[in-house]
């Protein structure tokens, strides 16, 4: 398979401190990584550095095989996607009119019909799920190279989860590189092809999701005894 996005040594933080510490990990087209880890691991530390929100402290972020430093924005133009907890939604504008501002074409339909008859309804009157939901298909309709979801998923009902995974997935198979980092464990580890273990701004282990599906009591137990600072 093809790296789209990857890390190499990847150390980053915050005012001069390092939260993560000499992360490698890759991104592949076609495929779903996830990272796992225990609150305070540098979670989000990680995607903030591979997004380029964050500038790197060390080690490198490379985009199609090709070191980058630019910013999220110069990212996106490139076939970037953020998603992230917050839902990035113009509350005042409706369903179609988010679409068009964002760029996204018919196929944010094909991904989530469920918004075909919501698209005259003013974002601001949706649900918290429809409005994820509306924000991950924008994102998915731009034909993105590399997907980054960030807790989408926080706050919201199992249902709206699985849908919003599976949409992730869908994707996926159709070649997006897909790297998310998701509370809802067993959701997550059930559509993912690789699963980075993050401890203490360090990653732990990497493996399939298979051989994760085989030892959730260990993932589970993890969560429990926490981490070391900021995510």
């Amino acid at each position: 398979m093809k790296a789209v996005l990857r890390a190499e040594r990847l150390s980053a933080g915050y005012n001069g401190v390092p939260v993560v510490h000499d992360v490698d990990l890759t991104v592949n087209a076609g495929e779903i990584a996830v990272i796992l880890g225990p609150n305070g691991a540098g979670k989000t530390t990680t995607m903030m550095a591979l997004c380029g929100e964050l500038p790197a402290m060390s080690g490198d972020v490379l985009w199609n095989g090709e070191p980058t430093t630019r910013p999220l924005h110069q990212r996106a133009r490139d076939g970037l996607a953020l998603i992230t907890e917050e839902r990035s939604v113009f509350m005042s504008l409706t369903v179609a009119e988010n679409l068009r501002v964002g760029n996204a074409d018919k196929s944010a339909l094909e991904f989530f019909p469920e918004l075909k008859p919501l698209l005259g309804r003013r974002a601001g009157l949706l649900s918290g799920g429809e409005q994820q939901i509306l924000t991950v298909a924008r994102a998915l309709a731009r034909s993105p190279k590399v997907v980054l979801a960030d807790e989408l998923s926080l706050g919201l009902a199992p249902l709206v989860v699985k849908r919003l995974l599976g949409a992730l997935r869908e994707a996926a198979d159709r070649g997006v590189g897909v790297l998310i980092v998701e509370q809802h464990i067993h959701q997550a580890i059930a559509i993912a092809d690789s699963v980075y273990m993050l401890r203490q701004g360090r990653i732990q282990s990497v493996g399939s999701a298979a051989e994760a599906r085989n030892d959730l009591s260990a993932i589970e137990a993890s969560y429990l005894t926490g981490g070391s600072g900021p995510e």
